[in-house]
Protein backbone atom coordinates (compact mmCIF):
# COMPACT_ATOMS: atom_id res chain seq x y z
CA UNK A 1 0.00 0.00 0.00
CA UNK A 2 1.04 3.71 -0.75
CA UNK A 3 2.37 4.96 2.29
CA UNK A 4 1.56 8.50 1.78
CA UNK A 5 -1.91 7.54 1.20
CA UNK A 6 -2.19 5.84 4.50
CA UNK A 7 -0.62 8.26 6.77
CA UNK A 8 -1.65 11.71 7.30
CA UNK A 9 -0.52 15.08 8.60
CA UNK A 10 -1.69 17.39 11.36
CA UNK A 11 -2.36 20.31 10.91
CA UNK A 12 -1.51 21.59 13.98
CA UNK A 13 1.89 20.24 13.12
CA UNK A 14 2.34 17.48 15.76
CA UNK A 15 4.18 15.29 12.92
CA UNK A 16 2.50 12.21 11.00
CA UNK A 17 -0.73 11.19 12.00
CA UNK A 18 -3.25 8.84 11.03
CA UNK A 19 -3.01 5.62 8.74
CA UNK A 20 -2.45 2.25 9.67
CA UNK A 21 -0.57 2.75 12.62
CA UNK A 22 -3.56 3.74 14.64
CA UNK A 23 -5.74 0.53 13.73
CA UNK A 24 -4.12 -1.54 16.97
CA UNK A 25 -4.90 0.61 19.07
CA UNK A 26 -8.57 1.21 17.67
CA UNK A 27 -9.82 -2.36 16.98
CA UNK A 28 -8.08 -3.41 20.44
CA UNK A 29 -9.99 -0.77 22.07
CA UNK A 30 -13.18 -2.32 19.86
CA UNK A 31 -12.69 -5.51 21.24
CA UNK A 32 -12.12 -5.07 24.91
CA UNK A 33 -15.43 -3.18 24.99
CA UNK A 34 -17.40 -4.80 23.46
CA UNK A 35 -16.06 -8.16 25.35
CA UNK A 36 -17.01 -6.24 28.50
CA UNK A 37 -20.57 -5.43 26.88
CA UNK A 38 -21.20 -9.29 25.48
CA UNK A 39 -20.73 -10.37 29.34
CA UNK A 40 -23.42 -7.75 31.28
CA UNK A 41 -25.58 -6.99 28.31
CA UNK A 42 -26.56 -10.82 26.75
CA UNK A 43 -26.91 -12.55 30.69
CA UNK A 44 -28.35 -9.45 31.80
CA UNK A 45 -32.39 -11.20 31.19
CA UNK A 46 -31.27 -14.39 33.59
CA UNK A 47 -29.62 -12.20 36.21
CA UNK A 48 -32.81 -9.98 36.58
CA UNK A 49 -34.67 -13.56 36.78
CA UNK A 50 -32.53 -15.43 38.95
CA UNK A 51 -31.03 -12.69 41.30
CA UNK A 52 -33.50 -10.24 41.36
CA UNK A 53 -36.59 -12.44 41.15
CA UNK A 54 -38.14 -10.93 38.10
CA UNK A 55 -41.05 -11.61 36.02
CA UNK A 56 -39.56 -13.35 32.92
CA UNK A 57 -41.52 -11.02 30.26
CA UNK A 58 -40.25 -8.08 32.38
CA UNK A 59 -36.92 -8.88 33.06
CA UNK A 60 -37.01 -9.34 28.72
CA UNK A 61 -38.61 -5.72 28.84
CA UNK A 62 -35.80 -4.51 30.68
CA UNK A 63 -33.16 -6.00 28.65
CA UNK A 64 -35.18 -4.42 25.56
CA UNK A 65 -34.91 -1.10 27.35
CA UNK A 66 -31.31 -1.61 27.96
CA UNK A 67 -30.56 -2.40 24.64
CA UNK A 68 -32.48 0.55 23.27
CA UNK A 69 -30.48 2.96 25.25
CA UNK A 70 -27.31 1.36 23.94
CA UNK A 71 -28.53 2.35 20.45
CA UNK A 72 -30.04 5.39 21.51
CA UNK A 73 -27.19 7.38 23.48
CA UNK A 74 -24.46 7.13 20.05
CA UNK A 75 -26.73 10.18 18.48
CA UNK A 76 -25.94 12.33 21.24
CA UNK A 77 -22.42 11.42 21.60
CA UNK A 78 -22.06 11.97 17.83
CA UNK A 79 -23.67 15.34 18.11
CA UNK A 80 -21.63 15.99 20.97
CA UNK A 81 -18.09 14.64 19.17
CA UNK A 82 -19.33 16.73 16.28
CA UNK A 83 -20.22 20.23 17.76
CA UNK A 84 -17.95 20.52 20.89
CA UNK A 85 -15.36 17.84 22.26
CA UNK A 86 -14.46 15.56 19.25
CA UNK A 87 -14.48 11.86 19.27
CA UNK A 88 -11.14 11.05 20.96
CA UNK A 89 -13.18 12.79 24.15
CA UNK A 90 -15.81 11.67 23.66
CA UNK A 91 -14.60 7.83 23.55
CA UNK A 92 -12.19 7.78 26.61
CA UNK A 93 -15.41 9.54 28.74
CA UNK A 94 -17.89 7.18 27.63
CA UNK A 95 -15.64 4.35 28.03
CA UNK A 96 -14.76 5.69 31.69
CA UNK A 97 -18.43 6.02 32.45
CA UNK A 98 -18.99 2.17 31.07
CA UNK A 99 -16.63 1.57 33.25
CA UNK A 100 -18.17 2.83 36.48
CA UNK A 101 -21.55 1.51 35.62
CA UNK A 102 -20.31 -2.25 35.35
CA UNK A 103 -18.38 -1.47 38.65
CA UNK A 104 -21.80 -0.93 40.11
CA UNK A 105 -23.28 -3.87 38.48
CA UNK A 106 -20.35 -6.35 40.05
CA UNK A 107 -21.13 -4.94 43.39
CA UNK A 108 -24.76 -5.92 43.43
CA UNK A 109 -23.35 -9.81 42.74
CA UNK A 110 -20.50 -9.22 45.13
CA UNK A 111 -21.99 -7.25 48.68
CA UNK A 112 -25.11 -9.57 49.69
CA UNK A 113 -27.05 -6.63 51.00
CA UNK A 114 -27.42 -5.23 47.25
CA UNK A 115 -29.26 -7.91 45.83
CA UNK A 116 -32.50 -9.09 47.34
CA UNK A 117 -31.34 -12.14 49.31
CA UNK A 118 -34.88 -14.08 49.02
CA UNK A 119 -36.25 -14.56 45.66
CA UNK A 120 -39.30 -16.40 44.47
CA UNK A 121 -38.57 -20.14 44.21
CA UNK A 122 -40.50 -22.56 42.24
CA UNK A 123 -42.95 -20.16 40.68
CA UNK A 124 -44.40 -19.21 44.44
CA UNK A 125 -46.21 -16.17 45.10
CA UNK A 126 -43.97 -15.10 48.04
CA UNK A 127 -41.13 -13.43 47.37
CA UNK A 128 -39.12 -10.40 48.62
CA UNK A 129 -39.01 -7.30 45.90
CA UNK A 130 -35.68 -5.64 45.81
CA UNK A 131 -35.24 -2.69 47.97
CA UNK A 132 -35.40 1.05 46.62
CA UNK A 133 -31.45 0.82 46.99
CA UNK A 134 -30.89 -2.38 45.46
CA UNK A 135 -32.91 -0.90 42.40
CA UNK A 136 -31.24 2.14 42.52
CA UNK A 137 -27.99 0.93 42.12
CA UNK A 138 -29.00 -1.95 39.75
CA UNK A 139 -30.70 0.54 37.48
CA UNK A 140 -27.91 2.98 38.22
CA UNK A 141 -25.50 0.58 37.21
CA UNK A 142 -26.85 -0.53 33.96
CA UNK A 143 -27.72 3.16 32.89
CA UNK A 144 -24.05 3.97 33.34
CA UNK A 145 -22.90 0.74 31.52
CA UNK A 146 -25.07 1.53 28.88
CA UNK A 147 -24.58 5.35 28.09
CA UNK A 148 -20.57 4.43 28.09
CA UNK A 149 -20.97 1.95 25.55
CA UNK A 150 -23.39 3.87 23.55
CA UNK A 151 -21.14 6.90 23.40
CA UNK A 152 -17.98 5.08 22.64
CA UNK A 153 -19.51 2.81 19.60
CA UNK A 154 -20.50 4.91 17.01
CA UNK A 155 -17.29 7.03 17.44
CA UNK A 156 -14.64 4.70 18.18
CA UNK A 157 -15.38 3.57 14.65
CA UNK A 158 -15.88 7.14 13.05
CA UNK A 159 -12.41 8.01 14.71
CA UNK A 160 -11.06 4.92 13.21
CA UNK A 161 -12.58 6.05 9.73
CA UNK A 162 -11.04 9.39 9.58
CA UNK A 163 -7.79 7.79 9.91
CA UNK A 164 -7.53 7.25 6.02
CA UNK A 165 -8.30 9.96 3.13
CA UNK A 166 -9.68 6.78 0.74
CA UNK A 167 -13.20 5.79 1.05
CA UNK A 168 -11.52 2.01 0.28
CA UNK A 169 -9.54 2.11 3.47
CA UNK A 170 -12.41 3.94 5.24
CA UNK A 171 -14.66 0.89 4.58
CA UNK A 172 -12.12 -1.67 5.02
CA UNK A 173 -12.12 -0.69 8.26
CA UNK A 174 -15.59 -0.63 9.23
CA UNK A 175 -15.68 -4.24 8.15
CA UNK A 176 -12.88 -4.62 10.79
CA UNK A 177 -15.02 -2.66 13.04
CA UNK A 178 -17.91 -4.74 12.71
CA UNK A 179 -16.23 -8.29 12.56
CA UNK A 180 -14.10 -7.53 15.63
CA UNK A 181 -17.42 -5.75 17.55
CA UNK A 182 -18.74 -9.18 16.96
CA UNK A 183 -16.09 -11.04 18.01
CA UNK A 184 -15.66 -9.55 20.80
CA UNK A 185 -19.44 -9.33 22.22
CA UNK A 186 -19.30 -13.45 20.76
CA UNK A 187 -16.39 -13.78 23.65
CA UNK A 188 -18.12 -12.09 26.43
CA UNK A 189 -21.50 -13.46 25.44
CA UNK A 190 -20.03 -17.41 25.66
CA UNK A 191 -16.94 -17.35 27.97
CA UNK A 192 -17.92 -14.93 30.47
CA UNK A 193 -21.64 -15.60 30.73
CA UNK A 194 -20.11 -19.83 31.39
CA UNK A 195 -18.54 -18.00 34.35
CA UNK A 196 -21.25 -16.16 35.22
CA UNK A 197 -23.68 -19.12 35.15
CA UNK A 198 -21.33 -21.74 36.39
CA UNK A 199 -18.65 -19.90 38.91
CA UNK A 200 -20.20 -16.82 40.05
CA UNK A 201 -22.01 -13.56 38.78
CA UNK A 202 -19.26 -11.72 41.29
CA UNK A 203 -16.23 -13.58 38.86
CA UNK A 204 -18.10 -12.76 35.63
CA UNK A 205 -18.68 -8.87 36.33
CA UNK A 206 -15.19 -8.16 37.63
CA UNK A 207 -13.80 -9.87 34.19
CA UNK A 208 -15.96 -7.31 32.25
CA UNK A 209 -14.56 -4.70 34.19
CA UNK A 210 -11.10 -5.68 33.42
CA UNK A 211 -12.22 -6.21 29.60
CA UNK A 212 -13.77 -2.54 29.92
CA UNK A 213 -10.45 -1.26 31.55
CA UNK A 214 -8.07 -2.67 29.24
CA UNK A 215 -9.31 -1.13 26.23
CA UNK A 216 -9.86 2.34 28.02
CA UNK A 217 -6.06 2.04 28.61
CA UNK A 218 -5.30 0.73 24.95
CA UNK A 219 -6.86 3.84 23.56
CA UNK A 220 -5.42 6.07 25.69
CA UNK A 221 -2.07 4.49 24.80
CA UNK A 222 -2.47 5.41 21.32
CA UNK A 223 -3.59 9.34 21.77
CA UNK A 224 -0.46 10.65 20.36
CA UNK A 225 -0.99 8.48 17.32
CA UNK A 226 -4.57 9.86 16.20
CA UNK A 227 -5.70 12.57 13.63
CA UNK A 228 -8.55 14.68 15.29
CA UNK A 229 -10.46 16.54 13.11
CA UNK A 230 -10.72 20.08 13.44
CA UNK A 231 -14.13 21.25 15.28
CA UNK A 232 -16.22 23.62 13.14
CA UNK A 233 -18.50 24.26 15.63
CA UNK A 234 -22.73 22.38 15.56
CA UNK A 235 -23.25 20.90 12.38
CA UNK A 236 -26.92 21.19 13.43
CA UNK A 237 -27.07 24.97 13.71
CA UNK A 238 -26.73 25.27 9.57
CA UNK A 239 -29.53 22.62 9.50
CA UNK A 240 -31.74 24.95 11.52
CA UNK A 241 -30.55 27.85 9.56
CA UNK A 242 -32.40 26.34 6.38
CA UNK A 243 -35.51 26.02 7.67
CA UNK A 244 -35.49 29.16 8.89
CA UNK A 245 -34.88 31.15 5.87
CA UNK A 246 -36.54 28.86 3.65
CA UNK A 247 -39.58 29.66 6.18
CA UNK A 248 -38.14 33.64 5.76
CA UNK A 249 -38.09 33.95 2.28
CA UNK A 250 -41.29 31.37 1.47
CA UNK A 251 -43.01 34.15 -0.64
CA UNK A 252 -39.70 34.34 -2.91
CA UNK A 253 -40.25 33.50 -6.84
CA UNK A 254 -37.26 31.13 -7.69
CA UNK A 255 -36.40 31.57 -11.32
CA UNK A 256 -33.41 31.13 -13.65
CA UNK A 257 -32.29 34.76 -13.16
CA UNK A 258 -31.98 33.91 -9.06
CA UNK A 259 -28.34 34.09 -7.61
CA UNK A 260 -27.19 31.82 -5.33
CA UNK A 261 -24.76 32.00 -2.27
CA UNK A 262 -22.18 29.90 -2.26
CA UNK A 263 -18.92 31.00 -0.75
CA UNK A 264 -15.19 30.30 -2.84
CA UNK A 265 -17.33 29.87 -6.13
CA UNK A 266 -15.99 33.38 -7.36
CA UNK A 267 -15.01 36.61 -6.86
CA UNK A 268 -18.96 37.88 -5.87
CA UNK A 269 -19.48 34.92 -3.99
CA UNK A 270 -22.47 33.75 -6.09
CA UNK A 271 -23.21 31.28 -8.18
CA UNK A 272 -25.43 31.72 -11.36
CA UNK A 273 -26.77 28.39 -11.42
CA UNK A 274 -29.42 27.09 -8.86
CA UNK A 275 -28.23 23.90 -6.30
CA UNK A 276 -30.30 21.20 -7.36
CA UNK A 277 -33.73 20.47 -8.10
CA UNK A 278 -34.54 18.11 -5.55
CA UNK A 279 -36.84 19.52 -3.15
CA UNK A 280 -36.44 23.01 -4.79
CA UNK A 281 -38.27 25.24 -2.06
CA UNK A 282 -35.21 24.82 0.03
CA UNK A 283 -33.61 26.69 -2.29
CA UNK A 284 -34.88 29.98 -1.41
CA UNK A 285 -32.74 29.20 1.55
CA UNK A 286 -29.76 30.22 -0.38
CA UNK A 287 -31.39 33.27 -2.47
CA UNK A 288 -29.06 36.79 -2.13
CA UNK A 289 -31.25 39.36 -1.49
CA UNK A 290 -29.99 43.09 -0.97
CA UNK A 291 -28.63 43.58 2.50
CA UNK A 292 -28.52 39.74 3.00
CA UNK A 293 -24.25 39.70 1.90
CA UNK A 294 -21.86 42.53 3.40
CA UNK A 295 -19.23 44.43 1.54
CA UNK A 296 -16.75 41.84 2.61
CA UNK A 297 -18.85 38.86 0.80
CA UNK A 298 -19.84 37.08 3.87
CA UNK A 299 -23.46 36.65 5.10
CA UNK A 300 -25.17 39.62 6.87
CA UNK A 301 -27.98 37.66 8.19
CA UNK A 302 -27.11 34.25 9.10
CA UNK A 303 -31.00 33.40 9.73
CA UNK A 304 -32.03 34.43 6.82
CA UNK A 305 -29.21 33.27 4.01
CA UNK A 306 -27.37 29.72 3.42
CA UNK A 307 -25.02 28.83 1.31
CA UNK A 308 -25.83 26.47 -1.55
CA UNK A 309 -23.44 24.07 0.45
CA UNK A 310 -25.92 24.07 3.34
CA UNK A 311 -29.05 23.87 1.51
CA UNK A 312 -27.74 21.03 -0.11
CA UNK A 313 -26.47 19.03 3.08
CA UNK A 314 -29.80 19.78 4.27
CA UNK A 315 -31.36 18.02 1.13
CA UNK A 316 -29.49 14.62 1.14
CA UNK A 317 -30.48 14.15 5.14
CA UNK A 318 -34.16 14.88 3.60
CA UNK A 319 -33.50 12.49 0.65
CA UNK A 320 -32.27 9.75 3.25
CA UNK A 321 -34.21 10.09 6.07
CA UNK A 322 -36.82 7.35 4.12
CA UNK A 323 -34.49 4.92 3.96
CA UNK A 324 -33.47 5.15 7.73
CA UNK A 325 -36.87 4.54 8.60
CA UNK A 326 -37.26 1.68 6.51
CA UNK A 327 -35.08 -0.11 8.58
CA UNK A 328 -36.83 0.43 11.61
CA UNK A 329 -39.33 -2.74 10.87
CA UNK A 330 -35.99 -4.43 9.84
CA UNK A 331 -34.44 -4.32 13.58
CA UNK A 332 -37.53 -4.24 15.59
CA UNK A 333 -38.57 -8.46 14.76
CA UNK A 334 -34.83 -9.14 15.29
CA UNK A 335 -34.85 -7.40 18.76
CA UNK A 336 -38.16 -9.08 19.59
CA UNK A 337 -36.57 -12.92 18.35
CA UNK A 338 -33.11 -12.25 20.21
CA UNK A 339 -35.18 -11.19 23.59
CA UNK A 340 -37.80 -13.84 23.51
CA UNK A 341 -35.01 -17.00 22.23
CA UNK A 342 -33.56 -16.65 25.68
CA UNK A 343 -37.17 -16.94 27.39
CA UNK A 344 -37.69 -19.65 25.12
CA UNK A 345 -34.25 -21.17 26.02
CA UNK A 346 -34.86 -20.97 29.76
CA UNK A 347 -37.84 -23.67 29.32
CA UNK A 348 -35.95 -26.04 27.03
CA UNK A 349 -33.31 -28.74 27.16
CA UNK A 350 -30.19 -27.20 27.27
CA UNK A 351 -27.76 -30.01 27.53
CA UNK A 352 -25.09 -31.27 25.42
CA UNK A 353 -24.15 -34.63 26.90
CA UNK A 354 -24.20 -35.67 30.13
CA UNK A 355 -22.09 -32.74 31.71
CA UNK A 356 -22.22 -29.49 29.93
CA UNK A 357 -25.36 -27.20 29.73
CA UNK A 358 -25.54 -24.30 27.22
CA UNK A 359 -26.39 -20.76 29.21
CA UNK A 360 -29.77 -19.49 28.55
CA UNK A 361 -28.04 -16.01 28.13
CA UNK A 362 -25.47 -17.49 25.64
CA UNK A 363 -28.36 -18.46 22.78
CA UNK A 364 -28.55 -15.06 20.79
CA UNK A 365 -24.50 -15.24 20.57
CA UNK A 366 -25.20 -17.39 18.03
CA UNK A 367 -26.79 -14.79 15.68
CA UNK A 368 -22.77 -13.07 16.63
CA UNK A 369 -20.70 -16.10 15.53
CA UNK A 370 -22.94 -16.26 12.40
CA UNK A 371 -22.55 -12.09 11.41
CA UNK A 372 -18.43 -12.77 12.35
CA UNK A 373 -18.59 -16.00 9.68
CA UNK A 374 -19.93 -14.57 7.26
CA UNK A 375 -18.40 -11.15 7.13
CA UNK A 376 -15.30 -12.11 5.51
CA UNK A 377 -16.74 -14.60 3.53
CA UNK A 378 -19.18 -12.12 2.17
CA UNK A 379 -16.34 -9.32 2.07
CA UNK A 380 -13.75 -11.83 0.35
CA UNK A 381 -15.07 -14.40 -2.00
CA UNK A 382 -18.91 -13.32 -2.15
CA UNK A 383 -18.95 -10.05 -3.51
CA UNK A 384 -15.97 -10.64 -5.83
CA UNK A 385 -17.85 -13.50 -7.49
CA UNK A 386 -20.92 -11.46 -7.52
CA UNK A 387 -18.44 -8.46 -9.49
CA UNK A 388 -17.09 -10.96 -11.82
CA UNK A 389 -19.75 -13.09 -13.27
CA UNK A 390 -22.82 -10.02 -13.01
CA UNK A 391 -20.24 -7.01 -13.45
CA UNK A 392 -21.90 -4.86 -10.92
CA UNK A 393 -20.95 -3.92 -7.81
CA UNK A 394 -22.74 -5.17 -4.54
CA UNK A 395 -24.27 -1.85 -3.64
CA UNK A 396 -25.45 -0.92 0.16
CA UNK A 397 -28.99 -0.81 -1.28
CA UNK A 398 -28.76 -4.52 -2.68
CA UNK A 399 -27.10 -5.36 1.26
CA UNK A 400 -30.07 -4.14 2.81
CA UNK A 401 -32.70 -5.82 0.20
CA UNK A 402 -31.13 -9.24 1.28
CA UNK A 403 -30.92 -8.63 4.51
CA UNK A 404 -35.19 -7.43 4.63
CA UNK A 405 -35.82 -10.89 2.80
CA UNK A 406 -33.55 -13.15 5.37
CA UNK A 407 -35.04 -11.11 8.41
CA UNK A 408 -38.81 -12.08 7.80
CA UNK A 409 -37.96 -15.33 6.64
CA UNK A 410 -35.90 -16.29 9.97
CA UNK A 411 -39.30 -15.14 11.47
CA UNK A 412 -40.99 -17.55 9.47
CA UNK A 413 -38.84 -20.40 10.89
CA UNK A 414 -39.06 -19.14 14.05
CA UNK A 415 -43.06 -19.34 14.38
CA UNK A 416 -42.85 -23.36 12.81
CA UNK A 417 -39.94 -23.83 15.65
CA UNK A 418 -42.21 -22.52 18.16
CA UNK A 419 -45.21 -23.88 17.20
CA UNK A 420 -43.18 -27.67 17.46
CA UNK A 421 -41.71 -26.93 20.95
CA UNK A 422 -45.12 -26.01 22.00
CA UNK A 423 -46.87 -29.27 20.63
CA UNK A 424 -44.09 -31.33 22.49
CA UNK A 425 -44.89 -29.18 25.72
CA UNK A 426 -48.72 -29.53 25.62
CA UNK A 427 -48.46 -33.51 24.85
CA UNK A 428 -45.68 -34.15 27.09
CA UNK A 429 -46.06 -36.40 30.16
CA UNK A 430 -42.54 -35.07 31.68
CA UNK A 431 -43.89 -31.48 32.32
CA UNK A 432 -44.25 -30.71 35.97
CA UNK A 433 -46.72 -28.18 36.62
CA UNK A 434 -45.75 -25.49 39.11
CA UNK A 435 -42.64 -27.26 39.61
CA UNK A 436 -40.16 -27.18 36.13
CA UNK A 437 -41.28 -25.89 33.04
CA UNK A 438 -38.85 -27.56 31.16
CA UNK A 439 -39.75 -29.02 27.63
CA UNK A 440 -37.72 -32.20 26.20
CA UNK A 441 -36.84 -30.40 23.09
CA UNK A 442 -33.16 -29.34 22.47
CA UNK A 443 -32.78 -25.65 22.46
CA UNK A 444 -30.58 -26.77 19.45
CA UNK A 445 -34.34 -26.51 17.58
CA UNK A 446 -33.51 -22.24 17.85
CA UNK A 447 -30.51 -22.59 15.80
CA UNK A 448 -31.65 -21.93 12.65
CA UNK A 449 -33.53 -18.93 12.74
CA UNK A 450 -30.63 -17.14 14.73
CA UNK A 451 -28.23 -18.49 11.83
CA UNK A 452 -30.48 -17.01 9.19
CA UNK A 453 -31.03 -13.62 11.29
CA UNK A 454 -27.00 -13.86 11.95
CA UNK A 455 -26.71 -13.80 8.04
CA UNK A 456 -28.83 -11.26 7.01
CA UNK A 457 -27.19 -8.87 9.75
CA UNK A 458 -23.95 -9.99 7.83
CA UNK A 459 -25.58 -7.86 4.70
CA UNK A 460 -27.35 -5.11 5.89
CA UNK A 461 -25.56 -4.06 9.18
CA UNK A 462 -22.45 -2.62 7.06
CA UNK A 463 -24.61 -1.83 4.06
CA UNK A 464 -26.21 0.54 6.21
CA UNK A 465 -23.25 1.98 8.37
CA UNK A 466 -21.51 2.57 4.40
CA UNK A 467 -24.75 3.65 2.95
CA UNK A 468 -24.91 6.64 5.30
CA UNK A 469 -21.21 7.81 5.70
CA UNK A 470 -21.29 8.17 2.15
CA UNK A 471 -24.45 9.53 1.44
CA UNK A 472 -24.12 12.32 4.83
CA UNK A 473 -22.83 15.75 4.40
CA UNK A 474 -18.70 15.68 5.66
CA UNK A 475 -19.69 17.87 9.03
CA UNK A 476 -22.32 15.51 9.51
CA UNK A 477 -19.84 11.66 9.76
CA UNK A 478 -20.10 11.12 13.01
CA UNK A 479 -23.74 11.26 12.94
CA UNK A 480 -23.99 9.16 9.81
CA UNK A 481 -22.53 6.48 11.42
CA UNK A 482 -24.50 7.06 14.48
CA UNK A 483 -27.80 6.96 12.61
CA UNK A 484 -28.16 2.64 12.00
CA UNK A 485 -27.93 2.78 15.77
CA UNK A 486 -30.49 5.51 16.12
CA UNK A 487 -32.75 2.85 14.00
CA UNK A 488 -31.78 -0.16 16.33
CA UNK A 489 -32.74 1.79 19.58
CA UNK A 490 -36.00 2.94 17.91
CA UNK A 491 -36.71 -0.51 16.85
CA UNK A 492 -35.91 -1.57 20.68
CA UNK A 493 -37.97 0.73 22.00
CA UNK A 494 -40.86 -0.24 19.48
CA UNK A 495 -40.24 -4.07 20.43
CA UNK A 496 -40.40 -2.79 23.64
CA UNK A 497 -43.94 -1.54 23.01
CA UNK A 498 -45.60 -4.02 20.98
CA UNK A 499 -44.43 -6.82 23.66
CA UNK A 500 -46.43 -4.31 26.00
CA UNK A 501 -49.42 -3.87 23.97
CA UNK A 502 -49.70 -7.56 22.85
CA UNK A 503 -49.52 -9.07 26.55
CA UNK A 504 -52.09 -6.59 27.22
CA UNK A 505 -54.77 -7.28 24.29
CA UNK A 506 -53.81 -11.35 24.08
CA UNK A 507 -52.87 -14.08 26.02
CA UNK A 508 -50.08 -14.74 23.67
CA UNK A 509 -47.12 -13.64 26.25
CA UNK A 510 -48.26 -15.17 29.82
CA UNK A 511 -45.41 -15.07 32.03
CA UNK A 512 -45.48 -19.24 31.78
CA UNK A 513 -44.63 -19.17 27.80
CA UNK A 514 -44.96 -22.75 27.73
CA UNK A 515 -49.02 -21.74 28.16
CA UNK A 516 -48.77 -18.84 25.49
CA UNK A 517 -48.58 -18.08 21.86
CA UNK A 518 -44.93 -16.86 20.80
CA UNK A 519 -45.24 -18.45 17.54
CA UNK A 520 -48.37 -16.04 16.01
CA UNK A 521 -46.53 -12.90 17.51
CA UNK A 522 -43.29 -14.17 15.13
CA UNK A 523 -46.23 -14.53 12.34
CA UNK A 524 -47.13 -11.26 12.90
CA UNK A 525 -44.02 -9.51 12.21
CA UNK A 526 -43.25 -12.22 9.46
CA UNK A 527 -46.24 -9.97 7.80
CA UNK A 528 -44.89 -6.76 8.53
CA UNK A 529 -41.29 -7.82 7.52
CA UNK A 530 -42.38 -8.73 3.88
CA UNK A 531 -44.96 -5.41 3.76
CA UNK A 532 -41.95 -3.46 4.89
CA UNK A 533 -40.00 -4.78 2.69
CA UNK A 534 -42.07 -3.19 -0.60
CA UNK A 535 -41.99 -0.18 1.42
CA UNK A 536 -38.14 -0.22 1.29
CA UNK A 537 -38.24 -1.18 -2.32
CA UNK A 538 -40.19 2.44 -3.13
CA UNK A 539 -37.84 4.17 -1.05
CA UNK A 540 -35.08 2.90 -2.89
CA UNK A 541 -36.71 3.95 -6.10
CA UNK A 542 -37.30 7.11 -4.92
CA UNK A 543 -34.11 7.59 -3.59
CA UNK A 544 -32.58 6.72 -6.90
CA UNK A 545 -34.85 8.61 -9.06
CA UNK A 546 -33.99 12.34 -7.30
CA UNK A 547 -30.22 11.66 -7.18
CA UNK A 548 -29.27 9.98 -10.32
CA UNK A 549 -28.80 6.43 -8.87
CA UNK A 550 -24.88 8.33 -7.44
CA UNK A 551 -24.42 5.75 -4.73
CA UNK A 552 -21.26 4.25 -5.79
CA UNK A 553 -19.96 0.59 -3.60
CA UNK A 554 -16.32 1.41 -2.42
CA UNK A 555 -17.02 -2.20 -0.01
CA UNK A 556 -13.74 -3.48 0.90
CA UNK A 557 -13.96 -6.28 -1.57
CA UNK A 558 -12.91 -3.48 -3.99
CA UNK A 559 -10.05 -2.67 -1.44
CA UNK A 560 -9.34 -6.00 -1.26
CA UNK A 561 -8.95 -6.40 -4.95
CA UNK A 562 -6.30 -3.45 -4.91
Amino acid sequence: MDGEAQILTSSAGHGKRGGWITFPFTIATTAGLNIAAGGWMTNLTVYLIKEFGMNSIDAAQVSNVMNGSVSFVPVFAAVLADSFFGCFSVVWISSFISLLGIILLALTATIDTLRPQQICKNDSDICMAPTKVQFALLYGGITLASIGLGGMRTNIATIGANQFRDSKYQNMFFNWFFFTMYIGTVIGATIIVYIEDNVSWKFGYFVCVAANFIGLVVFLAGSRFYHCAKLEGSPFTSLARVIVATIRKRKLTISQENWYYGPHVNADQTMSTSPSRSFGFLNRAALKCEGDVKQDGSIAKPWKLCAASEVEDFKSLMTTLPLCSSSIFLSTPIAVLISLSVLQALVMDRHLGPHFQIPAGSIPVIVLVTTSIFLPILDRFLYPTWEKFIGQSVTPFKRIGLGHVLTFIALGVAALVESKRLHVAHNSHNLNQGSSNIVPISVLWLVPQLVIIGIGEAFHFPGQVSLYYQEFPTSLKSVSTAITWLVVAISYYLATALIDLFRRATSWLPNDINQGRIDNFYWVFAVIGVLNFGYYLLCVWFYKRKNGNKVVDHGASKASDN
